[in-house]
């Protein structure tokens, strides 16, 4: 069939959704030009801020002020969860998280195993219950608080922490433990 033989309102509709097309990715455009205009603007001052600010700045403090700032100005619901709190926000939804499988304790200055789940990393390692953490990642943890403590043993399930364990007056003993998938009913 011909347009010369195609109804007219055949002709109309099609026109129109054709015009409606084309309106639409014009204005997707348009906003793509817009984000990214803002974008260069919100990264030159970011830059200048940090640079020739008087006084010194956090670049990391300010980068999150500003995405606080950003989602709060839309509803109380959209939120952002920066990369060290994934395994936090994981365990609260869905009851699991990465780690070496064992409940730890601090006991004056200390963090301590309380308890290796057996079958997990820590007990496959030969980790007691009692042994100390002295170092996680090279990092010292005596003073620390145990939500500290957790937070360096947990990570992404199949990467790997570095532990470092006294057990009374033996030598520091060093474990490379592979994270696992760790489920509380």
């Amino acid at each position: 069939m011909s347009i010369r033989n195609m109804p007219r309102w055949r002709t109309l509709l099609i026109g129109g959704a054709l015009a409606g097309a084309g309106a639409l990715s014009i204005g997707a455009a348009d906003n793509y030009f817009e984000i990214s205009k803002n974008l260069e603007i919100f990264n030159e001052l970011y830059k200048e801020l940090n640079i020739y600010y008087v006084d010194d700045t956090s670049p990391g403090k300010l980068m999150k002020t500003g995405i606080d700032a950003m989602l709060g100005s839309l509803d109380p619901y959209t939120n952002f969860i920066p990369e060290s709190d994934i395994e936090d926000y994981r365990f609260m939804t869905t009851g699991q998280y990465g780690g070496i499988g064992a409940l730890i304790r601090r006991k004056d200055d200390k963090v301590y195993i309380s308890e290796p789940y057996e079958g997990f990393p820590s007990a496959k390692a030969g980790i007691w219950a009692g042994d100390e953490i002295y170092k996680v990642d090279g990092r010292e943890v005596r003073g620390m608080d145990t939500d500290e403590v957790s937070k360096l043993l947990k990570g992404q399930a199949g990467t790997t922490v570095e532990v470092t364990m006294l057990r009374g007056d033996a030598a520091p003993m060093e474990y490379s433990l592979t994270r696992e998938e760790i489920k509380i009913p």
